[in-house]
């Protein structure tokens, strides 16, 4: 089983500490930026960053549906990890200054991947989906920490 990676970033028009603040307030803001491939939301314990247990469904494509429940830490300033408990996905999320008034925000998401012929296509078509709804998730953060 290779290790699959998916990366995507973004520099938004807002400081670095009020991005990080948005992404780590799951009982609030966090909701607002998923879009339509995530379903059944629920922040099960905690809610701003370090010790937030979040769940929630990540439909990737039409026929994989991803039951997620995810245990938030925050190893260093800046970042946020968040590790699932039902699988060996692990998301990334760090939020460095980019300039006066500006942040870059770099999302990794990492797991392993399935081996054979099915593991080539997750590790070719994964990424790229992934990077979509992710694209989407930093989008709707721009629009939110700009206001």
């Amino acid at each position: 089983m290779a290790q699959v990676e998916a990366t995507t970033e973004r520099v938004v028009a807002a400081d670095a500490e009020k991005v990080l603040d948005a992404l780590a307030d799951y009982r609030g803001t966090r909701r607002k930026l998923l879009p339509e491939q995530f379903s059944e939301y629920e922040v099960r314990e905690g809610g701003d960053g370090e010790g937030t247990l979040v769940h929630w469904k990540l439909q990737a494509t039409s026929k994989r549906v991803r039951d997620c429940l995810l245990e938030v830490s925050e190893p260093t300033d800046g970042e946020l990890v968040e590790k699932d408990r039902n699988s060996s996905m692990v998301t990334t999320w760090r939020v460095t200054p980019a300039g006066e008034g500006k942040a870059r925000v770099v999302v990794t998401s990492t797991w392993k991947g399935a081996g054979g012929i099915g593991g080539f296509f997750e590790r070719t078509f994964a990424p790229k989906g992934l990077g979509r709804i992710y694209d989407a998730v930093l989008a709707r953060l721009a629009t939110e920490v700009e206001k």
